[in-house]
């Protein structure tokens, strides 16, 4: 195997950090702008551009797993199975929890509820993310998989 064979195989495990790194990110300027103690009134137009573009990113993202990653880790190492399904359950819980930030931010919430749906979602994100990485990052950067980054672990 040359190289760039072993490159673009090891590269998965870093597009999956570096996936994971800017949604961090993303997470952190919803919590930024919740922390300016702006009255939630004022505040619903940016948090909702804000939870928008963090919670679309962070659902295509777990659809992406779910559709290719997580299939061809399975076909690969079928011991990582149980693992795979509580990553899959953790997606749903995420989802529901994402519509329920977005239910808040529609209805004009307070802002003690915003934080409280967001600091929910922060919390099951980055356990989620802790466990993923210590369970599929060694995995990644040997599995092979043909395609494309933004298909397999979505458009962030």
């Amino acid at each position: 195997m040359g190289g760039g064979e072993t490159d673009r195989l090891i590269a998965w495990s870093d597009e999956l950090r570096g996936v994971h790194t800017r949604l961090r990110r993303a997470l952190s300027v919803v919590q930024d702008a919740l922390a300016a103690g702006e009255p939630a009134q004022a505040a619903s137009g940016d948090l909702l551009l804000y939870c928008h573009g963090f919670c679309t990113a962070l659902t295509g993202h777990h659809e992406g797993e779910d559709r290719e990653l997580f299939p061809a880790i399975a076909a690969a190492h079928p011991e990582l199975r149980d693992t795979l399904a509580q990553l899959t359950h953790d997606h749903t819980m995420i989802a529901h929890l994402i519509g329920g930030l977005q239910s808040v931010v529609d209805a004009a919430a307070t802002q003690e509820e915003l934080e409280r749906h967001v600091e929910g979602i922060a919390a099951i994100m980055e356990n989620h993310f802790r466990y993923e990485e210590r369970r599929l990052l060694t995995v990644l950067e040997t599995l092979a998989l043909d395609a494309d980054p933004e298909r397999v672990l979505g458009p962030l």
